[in-house]
């Protein structure tokens, strides 16, 4: 029987065209900290010895289609944290479905991320 490889997960890499900005955007949507700033790159993560963290590196093409992979979110109050986030700079996406139970949104590079309904008990 194969054993799994002991991995730990690090962090997830976020190209970006201007990292600095966008590292310090999702630091404050989010609540977390920055743990290392350069001039071109910046990590993030909720504690500073907890991983995995965000980090956003700097890239010279911009995006292009759909994120292949994106975040969901899934807060206590739903509309509220659509509106907190939408202050801070997120917008809507244009994916609007009837009945769905939740609201994609777009990060200031147009990153997608999804805010969840409540859970249901």
């Amino acid at each position: 029987m194969l054993r799994p490889m002991a991995l730990e997960w690090e962090q997830i890499i976020v190209d970006s065209a201007d990292p600095i900005a966008l590292g310090r955007w999702w630091a404050k949507a989010l609540g977390w900290v920055v743990v290392d700033e350069s001039e071109e790159i910046i990590e993030i993560r909720r504690e500073p010895d907890q991983m995995p963290g965000l980090l956003f590196v700097p890239v010279p093409e911009g995006k292009t289609s759909k994120n292949r992979l994106h975040p969901d979110f899934r807060p206590n109050d739903q509309e509220a944290e659509v509106a907190r986030l939408l202050s801070l700079g997120a917008r809507r996406a244009d994916t609007v479905q009837d009945e769905q139970h939740w609201v994609t949104l777009l990060d200031p590079e147009g990153n997608e991320f999804c805010v969840l309904s409540e859970r249901k008990s």
